[in-house]
């Protein structure tokens, strides 16, 4: 049974920026197993490279450290984590150009309308029928990768995509991938799907997702130097001479600083609301934690994974999460009052020259030599790390 978000808050705190002194803490906070909570981290490090474990429970940062590269002020690129801003962003824009949007996410969007003249004449004529919620919950029927799942039955199809790199967010590549099956009736992963978001923002506001986000999204909740991988010379396409990308990816690649992930993961916790004020509408964030009619296939709702079918045992069915290559993942649980990031990263997601943002501490090279544990102890480290954690929770 989910429970209502109007329920499961236990406080109205919400931190200051950290510029101002930032998030509470407590050295014995109640309700929390803090062995169980280093048992986790422990597990953590062997799953990626550079990370951290940061916990928020009943709006206290009850927990926070790091290895290797990871640091309170490190911007490394977050991968698919990007993906949930792009919801968010799109959650915004639903209430606030309504008018340009008169069926919300019902809308068919590929029309010039939304996406440009460059996406006319269509491919194929089955992305009229395209809808904004199918494809912020990737059922669009764009190819993307493997598995495929068609009525809750997991598929494997021939010549999947590998939709997931940072080509797969320019204008081009997302607008000209090919369908894998109609629109709904099918649901598979594809990097492109939330890229085209992204543009449908850009489209109607006039500006940027970034900028629109620092604005609607980032500013209000504090944010710290906060941006996009957006610097990738080898990309073929979408960049211009100094080799940026000429729009925001909305497929991925954005690098914020740990404390803030926490803070996106409590503004979602609190249903969109920040300090008094409705960032996001609260319907949407809502939707977000649940499954969706737009994809009935699989546990994938607005860009987030959720557990309302109880896939994770011991984990209360209301939690919600996003994850991103490299071993990231944001999640919230609002039963338990719980935000969580796990911190990953490779060691070319901290490389600067991605963001050309500055780095304000020093890495002590202790992971250079680092290797995977075995996949078989680490398993799906996603799960695991929520798991372990909600273990070390006891009210």
């Amino acid at each position: 049974m989910l429970l209502p978000l109007a329920l499961c808050q236990a406080t109205d705190y919400f931190p200051k920026p950290d510029a101002k002194g930032g998030w509470r803490t407590s050295k014995n906070p109640t309700g929390i197993d803090k062995k169980k909570l280093d048992e986790t981290f422990d597990y953590v490090q062997k799953t990626s490279q550079h990370g951290g474990l940061l916990v928020v429970h009943h709006g206290t940062l009850v927990y926070e450290r790091y290895f290797g590269r990871g640091n309170r002020e490190a911007l490394p690129e977050l991968a698919s984590c990007g993906k949930a801003f792009t919801s968010m962003a799109v959650g915004i824009l639903l209430k606030e150009k309504a008018e340009l949007i008169p069926n919300g996410l019902d809308e068919k969007v590929f029309t010039a309308k939304y996406l440009g003249s460059e996406v006319l004449p269509l491919d194929d004529p089955r992305k009229a029928e395209i809808s904004l919620g199918q494809l912020l919950s990737m059922s669009a029927g764009i190819r993307g990768t493997n598995p495929v799942y068609v009525k809750g039955v997991r598929q494997t199809w021939e010549n999947p995509t590998e939709d997931n790199g940072p080509y797969s967010t320019t204008d081009g590549f997302a607008l000209k991938q090919s369908l894998w099956c109609a629109p709904g009736d099918c649901y598979s992963y594809a990097t492109s799907s939330s890229h085209l978001p992204a543009m449908i923002v850009r489209k109607l506001t006039g500006m940027e997702m970034e900028d629109y986000m620092r604005l609607r999204l980032t500013g209000p909740m504090g944010f710290g130097t906060w941006g996009y991988a957006m610097y990738r010379p080898n990309l073929k396409g979408g960049i211009d001479a100094d080799g940026r990308m000429f729009h925001t990816p909305g497929g991925g690649s954005i690098a914020v600083r740990a404390t803030d992930m926490l803070r996106f993961g409590y503004m979602l916790l609190h249903g969109g609301k920040w300090d008094g004020k409705q960032i996001v509408p609260e319907d949407f964030v809502k939707m977000c934690g649940r499954m969706v009619k737009y994809n009935p296939h699989y546990n994938h709702s607005f860009n987030f994974n959720v557990n309302e079918q109880g896939q994770y045992a011991n984990v209360p069915r209301d939690a919600f999460w996003k994850g991103g290559s490299g071993g990231y993942a944001i999640y919230v649980v609002p039963s338990l009052d719980l935000v969580i990031y796990k911190m990953g990263g490779t060691e070319g997601q901290y490389d600067p020259a991605l963001t050309r943002l500055p780095v304000k501490y020093t890495y002590d090279g202790s992971r250079a030599d680092w290797k995977a544990g075995d996949p078989k102890e680490i398993g799906d480290s996603t799960g695991k790390t929520l798991q372990m954690v909600v273990a070390a929770i006891s009210k």
